[in-house]
């Protein structure tokens, strides 16, 4: 099953806010994906196949999973939904 990580500097509010709404995505679609939040420092010791936060989250990652995701604005569900759905093709071959 895929994973995706929602990463931001404390693991608390604002991932676990984009968690939720990445949960909400996921189930639009009707994906089976596994979807977590967590802190910056432990996100480098988790296995994620995607990880999901902003530009200076994700730019400490690099490396960490196969994709990442850079959000411009975390209450933007469009923008969420999108790119998610973009990831997650990437990995339906």
């Amino acid at each position: 099953m895929l994973k995706i990580l929602v990463v931001c500097g404390n693991g608390l509010g604002s991932s676990f806010l984009m968690e939720m709404n990445i949960k909400k995505v996921i189930k639009e679609i009707g994906a089976e994906v596994e979807v977590e939040h967590s802190d910056l420092t432990s996100a480098k010791g988790y296995h994620a196949d995607i990880i999901v936060g902003t530009k200076d989250i994700t730019s400490q990652l690099s490396g960490y999973a196969k994709e990442l995701i850079e959000l411009n604005n975390i209450l933007d569900l469009e923008d969420m939904r999108e790119k998610v759905v973009k990831a997650l093709e990437k990995f339906e071959n």
